[in-house]
């Protein structure tokens, strides 16, 4: 091994390097050199990796030099699975995520509404109920009503997202905006809670979101186009800036319209996107079938942008209890959630990726939800046999009955999953699911591992902070705040975190070969840690730094004030 590395430096010497980062603790996640201490790139590739006497030879005049005076260095973070654009809109909006009563939330909509126009929309995101030390009083089902926030904002539209994006809370302002009233029927995949006497109490789950977010888009769409594309290109320069400083090199998109794509198509084109886009398309199938083909895109703009995976959506989320069950709610026996798509559409889509050579990646938290996906999964991939290593996706994967789990290896099915999410929504899993049912398939990324699956890991922000490191040390943790674990059986190793993190990411995306790992002709995407989180107690991880950001050999973000 001494040998090949001597070869490397000794070749790359003829053509110095643009950089060199030395003097560190490198994982690459390659089994065959797994720890070196300096790497050397060369225009956006590594050329060569060794040890710290090796580094000299890489060096010319023009060479920026990192020393990493120790610091641990790693294939940079791919987020697996987040919503780009909704990173910056949430930094945009009010952030409801550290609220811990009801009062807080409508203290910040009161605050908004003194600084708002008259009909100016008041958006948020980031509360859940479960979070919070009280229910409102009063409330239905632990959600409070409208007429609190009619209170203090009574001439603007407010509309609060749910942490999880399966809901919303609406004033009576937004409901009367988007047509909402006691005689309005649930839409399909979707409830408008009412109270005991039949009238709205301004919680939205699921689909019935989009009666008053299209009004809110009705409002948005009076703005010219100039305003409306600074407003993306904002979001989109937030989301980028937002990312870089966690640590992330690639963004897994969880499903964006084709008006998205052209946007960040045309930065990717002009060398503005500064980090790695993966998208999933998300609209109807009508409007997916005479464009995929003309969309599909790998690695434009220098391996910028990829576009090979269609979104959809057959269930809700758990904490608002949309997550569709086998079983009825422990807590709520007369539901078993909400089947959001019709799956006879999602087979349709399925038809459409595998005859374009696109990744189907369908969200699904509850046990019915992954047992039907699995299903169409099978049923297409029998269909057409001819059709080897699709690598089509279930994102989320959450809540899993145990005769579905093999099924994941078996059929070749990436579980995109999201560690952050079992110590965020442990509090209640319990009370939605019971201890049963809860053992047995949530969260259960040792077992999806040992049927042959590969776990991809992030955080699907901005539902979660977009934080790696958060995701990671939930993920070999499984600690709640109040110091239990959640089914300590069900931890990563610290290895298989950081792998969730970089290779298996990659490889959920057909990208294995150029990211994922540190190895010499790959792109150079590497993350710098204050600590060496492979190593260090388990309670420090969270208090560790993101110091450099590496994209295609050029940093993208450093920490203010590192020596």
């Amino acid at each position: 091994m001494r040998i090949l590395l001597f070869l490397t430096a000794t070749v790359a010497f003829a053509q110095p390097a643009d950089l060199v980062l030395r003097n560190g603790k490198i994982v690459t996640m390659n089994a065959a050199a797994p720890s070196v201490e300096a790497i050397a790139v060369r225009g956006d590739k590594i050329t060569a990796l060794g040890t710290d006497r090796d580094a000299p030879r890489w060096i010319g005049p023009q060479t920026k030099v990192i020393d990493l005076h120790g610091m641990l260095a790693i294939p940079g973070f791919i987020e697996g699975h987040g919503h780009f654009t909704g990173v910056g809109e949430f930094r945009m909006g009010l952030d409801l995520r550290e609220a811990r009563t009801w009062d807080d939330i409508v203290a910040q909509v009161a605050r908004a509404a003194k600084q708002a126009k008259p009909g100016e929309w008041i958006v948020g995101r980031g509360w859940h109920q479960s979070k919070w030390d009280h229910a409102p009083e009063p409330n239905v089902e632990g959600f409070p009503l409208h007429g609190s926030l009619d209170q203090v904002s009574p001439n603007n539209p407010v509309l609060l997202t749910h942490a999880s994006g399966h809901a919303a809370f609406v004033n009576g302002k937004a409901m009367e905006a988007a047509g909402i009233t006691r005689a309005t029927k649930d839409p399909q995949g979707g409830e408008i809670l009412k109270d005991k006497a039949g009238n709205p109490t301004g919680l939205l789950r699921e689909r019935a979101q989009q009666l008053a977010g299209s009004a809110h888009s009705a409002w948005e769409a009076r703005r010219t186009p100039a305003e409306r594309a600074a407003q993306q290109r904002r979001e989109i320069d937030l989301a980028i800036d937002e990312s870089l400083s966690k640590g992330i090199t690639t963004f897994e998109d969880a499903g964006s319209p084709f008006s998205t794509v052209d946007a960040l198509k045309r930065m990717a084109d002009s060398h503005a996107l500064r980090m790695r886009i993966w998208m999933m398309l998300r609209t109807s199938n009508e409007e997916l079938a005479p464009k995929l083909d003309q969309y599909r895109m790998l690695g434009a703009g220098d391996n910028f942008l990829t576009v090979r995976a269609i979104k959809r959506q057959i269930d809700g989320a758990l904490g608002s209890r949309g997550a569709w069950l086998l079983e009825p709610y422990t807590d709520k026996p007369d539901s078993s959630g909400l089947n959001t798509e019709d799956p006879a559409d999602i087979r349709k889509t399925a038809e459409l990726a595998i005859q374009h050579g696109f990744q189907l990646c369908v969200h699904a938290i509850g046990d019915r939800a992954n047992r039907e996906v699995l299903d169409i999964f099978e049923q297409t991939f029998r269909a057409h046999p001819d059709k080897k290593d699709l690598r089509w996706r279930v994102e989320h994967a959450q809540h899993l009955s145990a005769a579905d789990i093999p099924r994941f290896g078996k059929l070749g099915v990436i579980a995109a999953m999201q560690g952050v999410h079992c110590t965020s929504d442990a509090p209640y899993v319990l009370l939605r699911l019971g201890p049963k049912r809860a053992e047995e398939g949530a969260y259960v990324w040792q077992k999806l591992m040992k049927s042959g699956a590969i776990v991809g890991n992030g955080t699907d922000a901005p539902v979660e902070d977009v934080s790696p490191l958060a995701s990671f040390y939930a993920s070999v943790s499984r600690k709640l705040k109040d110091g239990s674990v959640f089914y300590p059986d069900q931890r990563m190793s610290r290895e298989e975190a950081l792998r969730s993190y970089t290779w298996n990411n990659a490889y959920a995306a057909f990208e294995e070969k150029v990211k994922g790992s540190l190895e010499t002709g790959k792109l150079a995407d590497i993350t710098v840690l204050s600590r060496d989180i492979m190593t260090i107690p388990e309670d420090q991880i969270l208090s560790t730094d993101v110091v450099y950001t590496i994209v295609g050999g050029k940093v993208a973000y450093e920490q203010r004030g590192h020596p």
